[in-house]
């Protein structure tokens, strides 16, 4: 098949990587010259992604993917195109942002070709495959879809730096807007991808037909949604447990020794490209979902209620010299997107406290790029505010932080052995 993929972000270039593996000639379609550039060359450009460089080093060579800024060098005869460009959240409306989605359909539509699949992987609120690429792509491209060409939803369902064994772990799902659309989109998932044995799952793992695009789009957002409310619902447990001196850590670890209880763990923030956006982008067509509305309200707190927590412990934070460890959203991820670090230096600041940021994946000039100071263990300080669960922190002590009279681990990373004589908070203990 000639298959284009629009997007060269973290999930679409391994994507292009996997299609072309599977034997296939694949074009990526990205905006951005320098990253279609490395591409060319071989080279990855962005780093972290399990096995992507190994390929890119044997299959560019060959000829079997390239990489392009011009949507009229890969859509026109493509059998397949794919979808992974981002689609943006408003933070103050919740309201999502079509832009880069609305431009990349309106480039596509333009040099559309009868007999294409044309699939979205990018999450979307539920209906919108249907009621708004469906007739974007037909007036531009003047095509019609289920006689000209068929358009699917199938969600992404990977994890950066491991998408190669997402890919093979999880049922791709695919949801046409006609039974003819669906078993084209199965079709095509089949021949491009592989499945590991999964005794576990109730029916066979592989590609799994929802039956419309629209089940395939609330899967994807309810999955995730899921993530949000449940953190929402141990956070508030967790807080709670502060008033009351309860480890909430154990009461978790026993409500989840039977079968029927799955709470996840309290943390100072949620963050990432997924679990802080797709319950917003459900909130968008399900208004009336109230437990969603106050799980990421509830959420979002997170970091003003630690900060809080600090201020009750020192007193007033004016002038107080305080140390965020962790710019990353998760640990060993050198990716920033919603991540806790924004609202808890926001808070401080607000407090007037003097707010330096680490991170072991960030230098001091990429730090300083977001507005941030950057720390150097063995500085003094006066507190310690851990937002990431990066490895390197675990075995921090108190003696790296000359001066220090509290830590407060909002991920439960670092050794309490090592903070003998230092108070060291946690939520929910």
């Amino acid at each position: 098949m000639e298959i284009a993929v629009i997007g060269m972000g973290k999930i679409g270039l391994p994507l292009a990587v996997q299609f072309a593996d599977a034997g296939h000639h694949v074009t990526g379609v990205d905006v951005n010259q320098a990253t279609v550039d490395l591409i060319n060359k071989g080279e990855e450009p962005f780093p972290g992604e399990a096995h992507l460089q190994d390929k890119l080093s044997q299959l560019v060579p060959t000829g079997s993917l390239t990489a392009t800024t011009d949507y009229a060098a890969a859509i026109p005869g493509a059998d397949t195109i794919v979808i992974v460009v981002p689609l943006f959240v408003n933070d103050e409306t919740w309201d999502p942002d079509f832009a880069w989605m609305d431009q990349a359909t309106r480039s596509l539509s333009e040099h559309l070709t009868p007999g294409t699949l044309v699939s979205y992987e990018t999450t979307l609120p539920v209906g919108t495959t249907r009621n708004r690429w469906k007739p974007m792509i037909e007036q531009i491209s003047g095509l019609t879809e289920g006689d000209d060409f068929h358009l699917i939803f199938s969600p992404e369902r990977v994890l950066t730096g491991r998408v190669f064994e997402d890919l093979r772990k999880y049922p791709k799902l695919v949801g046409g807007l006609s039974p003819a659309g669906t078993a084209k989109g199965i079709e095509f998932y089949e021949d491009v991808l592989q499945f590991d044995d999964r005794p576990d799952l109730p029916r066979k793992n592989g590609v799994w037909d929802m039956g419309n695009a629209e089940a395939a789009e609330m899967t994807k957002l309810a999955e995730t949604t899921y993530r949000d409310v449940n953190i929402g619902l141990a956070n508030q447990f967790a807080v709670y447990a502060d008033k009351e001196g309860i480890d909430i850590n154990k009461v978790i670890d026993a409500c989840n020794s039977q079968p029927y209880s799955h709470i996840h763990r309290p943390g100072i923030a949620v963050g990432g490209h997924c679990i802080p956006v797709y319950p917003r982008l459900y909130l968008s067509t399900d208004p009336d979902a109230s437990v969603v509305r106050t799980a990421r309200q509830f959420n979002a707190g997170m970091p003003a209620y630690v900060v809080d927590r600090v201020e009750g412990v020192l007193g007033s934070l004016e002038d107080v010299d305080v140390v965020v460890l962790g710019a990353s959203y998760r640990g060993g991820v050198k990716e920033t997107a919603f991540s806790g670090v924004f609202e808890t230096v926001n808070q401080l600041r607000s407090k007037g406290a003097n707010v330096k940021v680490h991170d072991p994946m960030y230098s001091a000039d990429e730090l300083a790029r977001f507005g941030w100071d950057a720390y150097a263990l063995g500085e003094p300080t006066t507190a310690v505010i851990v937002q990431a669960d990066h490895k390197d922190y675990k075995e921090l002590a108190a003696e790296d932080f000359p001066g220090i009279k509290l830590l407060f681990d909002g991920r439960r990373v670092t050794n309490p052995d090592n903070w003998h004589g230092t108070p060291r908070l946690v939520i929910g203990e």
